[in-house]
């Protein structure tokens, strides 16, 4: 009888580990998905070991959810990922997917100044400012130093005197520059930044938890007229914006956003000289160093943790979040930085059998 009592438990056990490993390495329990996901991580050329590793590491630190597609299905899935939260400034990249498009129909351009865009704030522009380049604002080089919505403390306390650089000239990471790109798209005929990543982008890619509803302009008068576009968006989701672009923004035999856009806008454009791993490029942050350079690594990041790493040479997308809506955020700010989620991917990346 207590062998046959053993034995019995010993099976309920092995049933128990199984659907904790199987909730553990795939989708949130009871979330449906229309991702394909791998049969196994060893299967698709991982260590289950050597995952489990970054797994503690994972639930180490703050993050709240990870998304790992390789070779375009699902490899990890830990944390909430249908949750829509906060994107921060992984927003300004896809405000750049949605000029990529409009640059190639010849409705912008990235030699447009924006005198000839009539873009103006509170105070005036001057008119050394009035010369700067749609592609100076997008690689956050304008020389237009004033205050803008969405600005941290850091950004205003780094903020270069008014005046000290040309168009063009040196890099600063800027809202101003940013905030009135999505002016500036919004002024292009027919236009709007939401709809339009709502109807070309989300809906082409059948983005699951996507809504506008969770979207909004932000006006902060007091500081310029130019107000911030953000989004709530869910980690699967931002990994299908992020596979978009591995696949050189084609979809489903679609090309949604131009193949050219894509490799100049995460080219370098500008040193960053401040940061030890990435340049900036048209709206997204571009490797230097290596092993990231080596991968052909770009990343759309945004402030506390999130971000779209796009890594072509591994065929991997790597989608990290923290959950800044929590009120438990509100009270802790318990953020990831940069090197922290770098060692979260590297991990993942180690996790890789050869």
């Amino acid at each position: 009888m207590f062998n046959q009592i053993i034995a019995a438990l010993t099976i309920i056990i092995a049933v128990l580990v199984g659907l904790f490993m199987y909730v553990y390495y795939s989708i949130e329990e009871g979330a449906e998905s229309t991702w394909e996901y791998h049969d196994s991580v060893e299967e698709a050329g991982f260590s289950r070991e050597a995952l489990d590793q970054a797994r503690i590491y994972y639930d180490s630190i703050n993050s709240t959810s990870l998304m790992v597609i390789s070779e375009g299905k699902v490899l990890l899935s830990w944390g909430d990922v249908t949750k829509n939260t906060n994107a921060h400034s992984v927003r300004k990249s896809f405000l750049s997917a949605l000029f990529g498009i409009e640059i190639d129909r010849g409705n912008a351009a990235l030699t447009d100044t924006l005198e000839q865009l009539e873009i103006d704030d509170q105070p005036p522009l001057t008119t050394i400012e009035r010369q700067a380049q749609l592609s100076h604002l997008m690689s956050s080089s304008s020389g237009v130093y004033l205050p803008a919505g969405e600005e941290s403390w850091g950004m205003r306390f780094a903020r270069p005197s008014r005046g000290s650089h040309l168009p063009g000239e040196f890099y600063y990471y800027n809202n101003w520059d940013f905030n009135v790109l999505g002016t500036i798209y919004n002024a292009i005929p027919e236009r709007d930044v939401f709809a339009d990543f709502n109807d070309r982008i989300a809906e082409p890619l059948g983005m699951e938890d996507f809504d506008l509803a969770n979207t909004n302009y932000k006006y902060e008068n007091r500081r310029s007229r130019h107000p911030s576009y953000l989004f709530q968006l869910s980690a699967r989701d931002m990994a299908r914006f992020g596979q978009l672009y591995l696949q050189k923004g084609e979809w489903n035999g679609e090309q949604i956003v131009p193949q050219w856009w894509i490799e100049e806008s995460t080219s370098v454009q500008k040193e960053v000289p401040s940061n030890t791993v990435f340049d900036y490029g048209y709206l997204w942050w571009t490797a230097s160093v290596p092993p990231y350079s080596d991968y052909n690594m770009y990343s759309a990041v945004g402030r506390y943790g999130q971000s779209i790493d796009i890594i072509p040479e591994l065929d991997l997308v790597f989608v990290h979040r923290v959950d800044s809506n929590r009120l438990a955020f509100q009270l802790t700010r318990s953020t990831v930085n940069d090197l922290q989620r770098l060692q979260l991917l590297q991990l993942v990346l180690d996790a890789r059998r050869s």
